[in-house]
Formats: C-alpha cells, structure tokens, sequence
C-alpha cells in the first residue's frame, strides 16, 4: 500500500487503496464516496482481515458521516477558503512553493509543470463555488496542502471527486 503524505506537514491525506486517476500531469482525483458509520469503528480496507471477535452489545454508539477519504484521513474543513479571494491568496503562494519544490527535485521539469498546474488551477478557481476545502489533520492551511473536493454526476450519481497537487505528495510505501 501507498501512503500519500502532505510533503510540508507530513499529514496522510490518502491511499492507493481509493481510485487515484493524474489528470494534467499534476493534480491526483481520488474518488471518494459518502459513508456512515459508528464512531469509533475499525476501519476495514480491500484486503484485510476483519476480526472474529463479537460485537460488544453495550450502550448506543454515535455515527459519523461523510466523505470516506475525509473520515480515513482526519481531514480538517477549512471554511473560510469558501472566499475565493481568501483561496486565490492561498493558492498563489502555495504555487510559489511548489515550483521551488520542482526546481529542488528536478530542474527540468519546472516550464511543463507551470504549464500544467496553470491549467488546473484555473479549472480549481472556475468551480470554486462548487467546492469544499479540507486540509490535513495539522489543521497547517497557511503552509500546507488544501484538498478540494467537488461533487460530480459519475454514473448518475453525486460522487465526490478529492483534488491533490501531485508534487505537493510524498509516497511512502508500507
């Protein structure tokens, strides 16, 4: 399994065990779905082994809902990047801070990657009304990556569609 890590704060933000599709070279959509469940309840991925025991029969239990992803990764809501000029502030410098990154890791990339995170960033900014912002469990929205998640019809139904910079990310693998 891949562990993609905020590469500022070090929050998980997601695994490969949700949909991941690159779109334009530098942003990660992880397809996400909306879920309830008991707080507290062991969260069981493709592949494990649930356990045998018994259900403990005790007192009612509380029920959380939302966006798996958002839930798995105690993601944190970051209300006030609802102003798009609170988030184009944010953006630009976190761009900055991208393309340092880029220059850092492989200098040969930087024109593509401006190229390509240019045309994302002004889809992200077109259907800015339509999205929700999250960041990582550091609750670091000044330094760190802010996730949006937009509702899209995908086989007639809302499916929320999580965006991440790709060069934001660092893979661990466990």
């Amino acid at each position: 399994m891949i562990i993609y890590k905020d590469a500022v704060t070090g929050d998980e933000l997601f695994t490969d065990a949700c949909k991941v599709k690159l779109v334009d070279e530098c942003i990660y959509e992880v397809t996400g779905k909306y879920v309830t469940r008991k707080i507290g309840e062991d969260i069981v991925l493709a592949g494990a082994n649930a356990s045998q025991e018994e259900a403990d029969e005790g007192t009612d239990e509380a029920t959380e809902s939302g966006v798996d992803v958002v839930l798995n990764n105690r993601l944190q809501e970051v209300p006030f990047l609802q102003d798009k000029k609170a988030y184009q502030g944010y953006i630009k410098d976190y761009m900055k801070a991208l393309v340092k990154r880029v220059e850092e890791k492989n200098p040969a990339d930087v024109e593509k990657f401006k190229a390509n995170v240019q045309t994302a960033v002004k889809r992200i900014l077109g259907s800015h009304a339509n999205l929700q912002f999250y960041t990582g469990e550091s609750m670091d929205a000044e330094k760190g990556m802010v996730v949006t998640v937009e509702y899209r019809d995908v086989d007639g139904t809302d499916t929320p569609i999580l965006s991440f910079f790709k060069h934001g990310l660092v893979e661990e693998k466990v």
